[in-house]
C-alpha cells in the first residue's frame, strides 16, 4: 500500500469535483490507479488519450504508484 498525491487537470478535475487528493492505493501500476479512479468519478477518457506524470516527469502507464509521489493524469488540452 501507498500514499500518494494525484492531480487532476481540466476535464478530469471536473469530474472529480477536485484539482487534487492524497489517498492510498495497492495498485499495481499507474494503468491500475487510472482505471480504479475512473470507475469512482466516471473519467471518460481512455489512458490511450491521457499522459501521466510521476513527481514531475512524464511517466510510462506500466510504471508502480511509489510512496509519497505526486501522480498527475494530464488529459489532451483543446486550444482556439
Amino acid at each position: 500500500m501507498s500514499r500518494i498525491t494525484v492531480l487532476y487537470f481540466a476535464s478530469l478535475r471536473d469530474a472529480a469535483g477536485r484539482a487534487d487528493e492524497v489517498l492510498d492505493t495497492d495498485a499495481a501500476d499507474l494503468r491500475a490507479l487510472y482505471e480504479a479512479l475512473r470507475l469512482r468519478y466516471g473519467f471518460a477518457l481512455p489512458t490511450e488519450r491521457l499522459r501521466v506524470a510521476m513527481d514531475g516527469a512524464f511517466a510510462r502507464w506500466d510504471e508502480a504508484p511509489r510512496e509519497g509521489s505526486e501522480v498527475a493524469f494530464i488529459p489532451p488540452v483543446s486550444g482556439g
